[in-house]
């Protein structure tokens, strides 16, 4: 119980300052977003963009999605909740750079939270008791990203008082996908 406790004393923790430092970032939010043609001389941009959102209320509904995942999947350590911060965000933003050079500016936590729900979702596919729970999230995201890409997202973009970049999402996803993929090869050649 006393690990339980200290468990879930660490995730809000994290999610706290997670929370608090995105805030921050949003204030200089200009000096943060992907912006195509200064991406390669300012680096950074490559994870900050995704740290920051068009507006508060953009803002407040990525954080409410990001703080329900440890607690819809308790299993994610914060190391795990780390790693998928570090390495998602750069993931997608050199597919924007590189696939999609159209995309010349991009703001939100969206792509990553897509690619962190599916990666979560795919790792507890291998636990029997999450199976059918982590089955129907992915098949929610599918579903998701089916009627986005198809019926469109208008309701969402004046909500957040900007274009949903819908492509975001399903970069999130497919890097998502990638990266349990790895961890659970990683994770079973470290078991042999």
């Amino acid at each position: 119980m006393q690990m339980h406790v200290h468990y879930l004393r660490n995730k809000i923790v994290f999610l706290a300052v997670f929370v608090a430092f995105c805030a921050w970032l949003q204030i200089f939010k200009d000096n943060f977003i992907f912006w195509q043609a200064s991406l390669i001389s300012e680096p950074w941009r490559l994870w900050t963009a995704h740290w920051v959102h068009v507006g508060w209320t953009h803002y407040f509904l990525n954080m409410l999605a990001f703080i329900c995942l440890p607690f819809i999947f308790p299993r994610v350590s914060v190391w795990n909740f780390v790693s998928i911060l570090l390495v998602l965000p750069p993931l997608i933003s050199l597919s924007f750079y590189y696939f999609l050079p159209d995309i010349e500016a991009y703001a939100g936590l969206s792509g990553v939270l897509h690619g962190a729900y599916a990666a979560v979702a795919c790792v507890h596919l291998l636990y029997k008791k999450e199976r059918s729970f982590a089955a129907l999230v992915l098949i929610l995201i599918y579903a998701k990203m089916f009627w986005e890409n198809t019926i469109g997202s208008e309701g969402t973009a004046q909500l957040i008082g900007s274009p949903v970049l819908v492509e975001a999402h399903l970069l999130g996803v497919i890097w998502g996908i990638v990266v349990a993929n790895l961890y659970i090869i990683g994770n079973y050649w470290l078991d042999q």
